[in-house]
């Protein structure tokens, strides 16, 4: 089955980046000079999907826009002849219908967010992207878990390996290998202490889901943090279908994470040849001032 639809829950506030998102949405912050979200979505378009479905709150018009044609701005850079730049802000509009907008009208979590998409996604698999997971690789992660899905006709979750004191800020697998990619997961729980922790095989922000998840996301229980858990769902979806977790390719920056963020626009920085050699020259003298 071919997963054509990917699900971007964006209702979330930012907290952990005020005050910058007191009125910037978090998805829209650069990284160099391109919001995550847009990196989020350029993924899933690369992987194939046709569909895109946000799941928004207030506040969000920054994000909408982004997406959306600017007749203002492509005639002023039209008549300066800034030829570069407008081709740049078309391309990143996708042909109309390819983007749909839901609410999430309360802050109910994740999996609550994920639930709201249900009548849009209907039954057929779906990938899920959170776009404060930014991951640097040839061949986009999500295009890579897209191969193991057909492989495995389930559920597949991409997962990396977390330092063992931070288990309580993932979900966490309790997992047996079956190749040096692919886990059969037996178990999860969502933010684990370490003492409680069964592993440090952490969930990250990539998914392809099965419509029966709306099953167990629709019975609305909390978990962790009072919030409707993803994890909790898919731990629940175990008893009806096997679910597996992918060791990708790549790098992965949590640019939830303010030290995250800055090595995120760092790492792609260093990739333009307009900015590489600059930033050595600052980085090296810093480096020698410490």
């Amino acid at each position: 089955m071919k997963i054509k639809k990917a699900v971007f829950p964006v209702a979330g506030l930012g907290t952990r980046f005020l005050p910058v998102t007191k009125a910037m949405p978090k998805e829209m912050m650069p990284i160099v000079d391109k919001p995550l979200i847009q990196y989020a979505v350029e993924e899933a378009l690369k992987a194939g999907i046709e569909q895109i479905v946000f799941v928004t709150g207030r506040g969000k018009n920054a994000l909408e826009n982004h997406f959306d044609r600017s007749l203002e701005l492509e005639m002023n850079l039209q008549n300066k002849k800034k030829k570069k730049f407008l081709k740049e802000i078309k391309e990143l509009v996708p042909k109309t219908g390819t983007i749909i907008y839901t609410r999430q009208n309360e802050p109910l979590g994740l999996g609550h967010a994920i639930w709201c998409a249900r009548d849009i996604v209907g039954n057929e698999p779906f990938a899920v992207l959170l776009a404060d997971d930014l991951i640097k690789s040839n061949v986009s992660v999500l295009s890579q878990m897209v191969k193991q899905f057909h492989k495995l006709k389930s559920s597949v979750v991409a997962i990396t390996e977390v330092d063992k004191s931070k288990t309580d800020q993932y979900g966490i697998l309790d997992a047996k290998p079956l190749n040096k990619d692919i886990v059969e997961i037996n178990a999860m729980v969502e933010k684990p202490t370490p003492e409680k922790a069964p592993s440090n095989l952490a969930i990250i922000g990539r998914y392809i889901l099965t419509p029966e998840i709306f099953d167990f996301l629709g019975k609305n229980k909390k978990g962790a943090g009072g919030e409707i858990q993803l994890t909790d769902a898919m731990h629940s979806l175990l008893k009806i279908q096997p679910v597996y977790g992918y060791k990708f390719t790549g790098e992965r920056f949590d640019c939830g994470d303010k030290a995250g963020f800055q090595m995120a626009n760092l790492a792609y920085a260093m990739e333009r040849p307009d900015m590489k050699d600059k930033l050595l020259k600052y980085i090296k003298k810093i480096c020698a001032d410490n």
